[in-house]
């Protein structure tokens, strides 16, 4: 059954802004993260900001941090290729849910980055995906989840059948994909206040990483970063005395 773009969820003006300045920022030469701030005025906050993503999660507090819930029964119903990422949409009344704190944040769309933005204890993973999720007065939490190399994973194989090879490209999606098979069993995770990693840097996020991998497949990581053509990710930002927490 076809379904219509107009039912697709994109949000990219808020979430990934990359497709309105496409010639403007990216993660080489003049438009490299170093360089974010200068070419538009709304993002000074990649340069000034005090609470930055990604990080690096070395030092840890251990806290009494509920266990996370993920609530995803519903699949992406389109996937775009917007020169900066790949990203995976979902239909404006599709249910998928978190609760962080008692308060319910809806998953808006998910994307990756190779190799990973945030790295533990030093160590950075082949790539690395961002769920997205925003709460009903607006606020942001991030999902993360690493992807170490070794056996393919199938539902990422169903994802990437419908990858745009082309930048500013959009498929959508006729076949149910289960994003559970991209998230480990075990959901322990770190905790922290940090920001959007693309500009404009908004900060005021809630960052969730699980400590458990996944896996994909020398080829399935292969197919990613043949499209993207150059990594695309941050490099880590200081935490000016932020907390993680586990």
């Amino acid at each position: 059954m076809k379904r219509s773009l107009c039912s697709v969820a994109i949000l990219l003006s808020f979430f990934l802004p990359g497709l309105a300045m496409a010639s403007h920022w990216g993660y080489e030469g003049e438009g490299s993260p170093e360089h974010w701030s200068e070419v538009s005025a709304e993002n000074q906050l990649c340069q000034k900001g005090m609470n930055q993503s990604p990080v690096d999660i070395d030092t840890t507090y251990i806290a009494h941090i509920t266990p996370l819930k993920t609530s995803y029964p519903e699949g992406p119903v389109s996937i775009i290729n917007n020169g900066h990422t790949v990203q995976a949409n979902f239909a404006n009344e599709a249910k998928n849910t978190i609760k962080i704190d008692g308060v319910v944040y809806t998953l808006q769309q998910l994307h990756f980055h190779a190799p990973s933005e945030n790295t533990i204890h030093g160590k950075r993973y082949p790539m690395e995906m961002h769920l997205v999720h925003k709460n009903a007065k607006g606020e942001v939490a991030v999902v993360a989840v690493m992807f170490a190399t070794g056996k393919a994973n199938s539902d990422l194989a169903k994802l990437w059948k419908g990858m745009p090879d082309q930048a500013d490209q959009q498929q959508l999606i006729e076949k149910k994909i289960d994003i559970n098979g991209l998230l480990p069993q075990d959901k322990t995770y770190y905790r922290f206040s940090g920001s959007l990693t693309t500009p404009p840097c908004s900060e005021g996020v809630s960052w969730l990483v699980l400590k458990k991998p996944v896996t994909l497949s020398e080829k399935q990581l292969k197919q990613f970063t043949d499209i993207m053509h150059h990594p695309n990710n941050r490099p880590t930002q200081p935490l000016h005395g932020r907390v993680v927490i586990e």
